[in-house]
């Protein structure tokens, strides 16, 4: 995938001129909220390498989910030195999910995207990622990991797993996405924040794909790549979260929230 400024290069990363919507909001400030959790290991690397991405305005948002390992006190560190433009502290572990509401509730950009604390995900994908947003062409753009770009060889059932999810949440939604799990998934924060999301642990990827087709949202996908961690490494996602996807995927595709036509996009 090419690299360099946003301006260009166009979502396939092909270099051209930019489109005229993006010129006329080429300071779009993007907010990355990453959820930590016991990342002591990773956590400043992860920051760095996003705060380094080139053509971006960037606010960098952590919500550290009680962690017991360290990660606060790094934060604090990295806070105090501008590496981070807020630190949000869970007195008591309440989940992935949670911790991203959190976020989103704090963020002040036009566009939210949730970035890993442990390196899988490659911030230097974000600048593609953006540009259907830009172009006014998006109201959300999911990074698949299953269309091409330079993936970490490992677990063959967590592949199938998931694909296994991706269709079913498919059947439900009347969407063709490649990759459901994804963490990379940008969103219009206007529209993000008028989401009613209520799950607290990996059931976000679920509920966030069912809020969003219920939306009447422009979904994009863009290839990214993927450097997955093992169980050694620190992964921490185990087949109960995946049996616990299979209910949610139900749950929030059957039982919408109330007042939909609050937060449901017009037709276009």
């Amino acid at each position: 995938m090419a690299r360099g400024p946003v301006s260009d290069c166009d979502w396939r990363g092909r270099v051209t001129r930019p489109p005229a919507a993006e010129r006329r909001s080429p300071n779009l400030l993007l907010s990355v909220i990453v959820a930590a959790y016991n990342e002591a290991e990773t956590i400043e690397s992860a920051l760095r390498r996003v705060r380094q991405v080139v053509g971006l305005r960037l606010e960098i948002i952590v919500v550290n989910d009680a962690s017991t390992d360290g990660t606060r006190q790094i934060l604090e560190g990295l806070a105090a030195q501008g590496l981070l433009d807020k630190v949000i502290h869970h007195d008591k572990n309440q989940g992935k999910g949670a911790a991203i509401r959190t976020g989103i509730a704090a963020a002040t950009g036009e566009a939210i995207v949730v970035q890993d604390a442990d390196l899988e995900y490659d911030p230097e994908d974000l600048p593609a990622l953006l540009l259907p947003i830009r172009a006014r062409q998006a109201d959300a753009v999911y990074g698949s990991r299953f269309q091409g770009g330079p993936r970490r060889v490992l677990y063959f059932w967590h592949y199938v797993g998931n694909k296994f999810l991706t269709l079913l949440s498919n059947m439900f939604t009347n969407l063709n996405l490649s990759d459901l799990e994804t963490c990379y998934k940008l969103v219009r924060a206007d529209l993000l924040k008028k989401l009613p999301l209520s799950s607290n642990r990996f059931g976000f990827e679920v509920e966030i794909t069912a809020r969003l087709a219920q939306a009447h949202a422009r979904i994009w996908e863009i290839p990214i790549s993927y450097s997955g961690r093992t169980y050694a490494e620190g992964k921490k996602i185990t087949w109960r979260d995946g049996l616990a996807a299979l209910f949610h995927i139900v749950r929030y595709n059957l039982f919408v929230p109330a007042h939909l036509d609050t937060w449901r996009l017009p037709a276009k």
